[in-house]
């Protein structure tokens, strides 16, 4: 929920990323290639169209990924589907995308497609869809949802949700690596998508961002039980921060999956809110103590605790991510580590694996 019935989480992708590389829209694009490496062949940005991926990125790959301008030229490293790579504001469609598409669908190829703007039934688009092939809206609400009614709670599985200081700042980057160190140590677990770029990395989850209010506990409930059956652990992909103003979705995230265990996420060095620099972030112990409270609404739930905090040091020397990370272990006295770059297993143990 939603699964696409013929996506397959190891399509050959091009990503179109029209200036996403050095702008500051292209979290899906710049995730599939620092998650997905080996399923990206192309990417197409016009701005950087020529340039090295990996130095203006900061991303390390193993082999070069070639940018091109058109999606005509990125046809022939051989993609089998179009993944857009933006967030663009409002999740809107740019339209000087349609030409991209248009070629994209008439070339063969199949869409994915993460943005608020419905393309399936686009009349620009549908007649150019080749047989056999599909344009996936992604955010869109599955059917047959019903209210939350807490029962993760009952779920034998750890449930381990990641919680933010702000929004967009690597909570489902944190995710994914908890589950594939926990994968590596022959843990049965699973990585719960709740956002468009988890989906397309993992073939399913839910877009909760498009799910109604009331709906939203329910859904995240509904998928959490499919996710846990035969499973020792779900890492739940977090998503918004109850510190910003535009964020709705950490409470039902948090309704809705009971967490046994939360991770905080925090940019390292961050003071305020990115795009409210009037909100300062608090003490992260004092941000701690606020999401236990109300994970737990104040004891009306289970207790639940923060056990760790994953750091994003982007942009830091590995000296000052170092530093950090001390400081930080040193506030909070919570085991501390950017997963990203240095990996989860340190911070397994705080999630009882």
């Amino acid at each position: 929920m939603p699964r696409h019935p013929q996506y397959d989480a190891t399509d050959r992708l091009a990503i179109l990323l029209h200036g996403g590389i050095t702008g500051i829209h292209g979290k899906t694009g710049l995730a599939l290639l620092r998650f997905a490496p080996e399923r990206c062949v192309v990417v197409i940005d016009r701005q950087t169209a020529g340039g090295n991926l990996a130095e203006l990125t900061g991303i390390a790959l193993d082999r070069q990924i070639p940018i091109v301008a058109t999606a005509q030229e990125a046809i022939a490293y051989g993609p089998q589907t179009l993944a857009l790579g933006l967030a663009a504001l409002g999740g809107k469609l740019p339209e000087d995308w349609i030409g991209d598409l248009q070629a994209s669908l008439q070339g063969g190829l199949n869409i994915l497609n993460g943005l608020h703007t419905s393309l399936a039934g686009d009349p620009r688009l549908a007649p150019h869809v080749q047989e056999g092939h599909w344009i996936w809206d992604i955010r869109k609400e599955p059917a047959g949802l019903i209210s939350g009614m807490g029962l993760a709670r009952l779920l034998p599985a750890k449930r381990v949700l990641f919680v933010g200081t702000d929004m967009s700042i690597g909570k489902m980057s944190a995710a994914i690596a908890f589950h594939r160190a926990a994968l590596a140590r022959g843990v049965r677990s699973k990585f719960m998508a709740t956002g468009q770029t988890g989906v397309m990395l993992e073939g399913d989850g839910i877009p909760l961002d498009a799910i109604r209010v009331d709906f939203a506990s329910g859904a995240v409930q509904q998928e959490l039980i499919a996710c846990a059956q035969d499973r020792d652990v779900v890492f739940i992909e977090g998503q918004g921060s109850l510190l910003n103003p535009a964020s709705t979705a950490t409470l039902p995230l948090l309704r809705g999956s009971q967490p046994s265990h939360l991770v905080l996420v925090h940019r390292a060095q961050m003071h305020h809110l990115r795009d409210f620099k009037w909100v300062k972030i608090p003490p992260l112990r004092d941000v701690v103590a606020m999401y236990e409270s109300i994970a737990s609404a104040g004891g009306a739930l289970a207790p639940v605790r923060v056990v760790c905090i994953a750091i994003n040091s982007h942009g830091l020397s590995d000296a000052e991510a170092r530093y950090e990370i001390e400081r930080i272990e040193a506030e909070t006295g919570l085991p501390t580590q950017d997963v990203v770059r240095s990996g989860a297993d340190r911070l397994l143990a705080s999630c009882g694996l």
